[in-house]
């Protein structure tokens, strides 16, 4: 089933924390796994924020809203430990950090309400008050991210359900870290490395050692795939290969309602799991799993 993407839904689920003063990009630069001394006010970057052993603990959009402030977009229910985390790093950096959701409208675009239709992922436009993100599309069509402030009006177009636009977050492959997940995954296993959440030139960032490891050294064993069950399943789920209900293979990172019907998932799954074998949610009583192809290219190397 063929399900048009088109309209502007409110994002709920999503919290912002506030990075401001003259050290903001420079104190993200040293926390995340991307580039923020570099960023521009025309770009926006994906990034994670992880663990000394290199375990992600939190995802974000950031993009500049100003020379000295910096907003990072994350999910809301991560947003109070991820904020204690970072304000512990920030010591005598110039950076002062705030949940500044109440602060902000979020809302997700989607095809033809996106201003300036489909541009490359992680630019970023300013359109009067707002800042739009162009994300990833989902199925071919352009996705955005509006950022504005809590009084601004809404963007104008059509109204869209906030399950379709959580349904299209999984059909876009990019995944962004929720509670149930925390610390189970290196950033390449949600293939981060694949669509610009990391960046392995610049310098040294807490868990970076584990990064570059698993990049240059082939010890990566996981992958994030696309999925299809026909039935509900749960973030945080383990996934089993058919053969082998011993020992899980894989672990539901990501889940929404299909339109069409079941769940469309996105799994961190052994690579070999992946590539032969029928696949469940599950141990006992199983809810079977179809994978799909991604809709970006895996990098090879850097």
């Amino acid at each position: 089933m063929t399900t048009p993407l088109n309209g502007i839904a409110p994002l709920s689920h999503l919290g912002v924390i506030r990075v401001e003063g003259e050290d903001a990009a420079k104190f993200l630069h040293g926390q995340l796994t991307q580039d923020f001394a570099l960023l521009g006010m025309d770009q926006a970057r994906l990034a994670a924020f992880l663990s000394a052993k290199g375990r992600m603990q939190a995802t974000f959009i950031g993009f500049k809203r100003s020379a000295s402030e910096i907003l990072l977009v994350c999910s809301r229910d991560l947003l109070p430990p991820t904020l204690k985390r970072l304000s512990m790093f920030v010591l005598r950096s110039k950076a002062r950090l705030t949940d500044a959701t109440a602060d902000f409208a979020l809302y997700g675009l989607a095809g033809d309400v996106v201003p300036g239709g489909g541009q490359p992922a992680w630019t970023k436009a300013d359109v009067g008050a707002a800042s739009v993100v162009h994300l990833y599309p989902a199925d071919g069509r352009p996705r955005a991210l509006w950022v504005a402030p809590a009084a601004e009006p809404a963007p104008a177009g059509p109204a869209m359900e906030p399950a379709l636009w959580l349904w299209s977050e999984v059909r876009s492959g990019v995944a962004t870290l929720t509670t149930p997940v925390v610390e189970a995954f290196v950033p390449q296993m949600l293939n981060y490395e694949s669509v610009g959440g990391v960046n392995f030139k610049k310098g040294c960032y807490p868990g970076q050692e584990v990064v570059a490891r698993s990049q240059f050294r082939g010890t990566l064993k996981r992958r994030t795939y696309i999925a299809h069950a026909p039935a509900d399943v749960a973030v945080g789920a383990e996934v089993f290969a058919v053969p082998d209900l011993e020992q899980p293979c894989g672990t539901v990172v990501q889940a929404a309602p299909a339109p069409g019907g079941g769940t469309d998932a996105l799994v961190s799954l052994q690579i070999a799991a992946a590539q032969g074998g029928a696949l469940q949610v599950g141990n006992v009583q199983g809810v079977p799993l179809a994978l799909a192809p991604l809709p970006y290219e895996l990098l090879a190397d850097i």
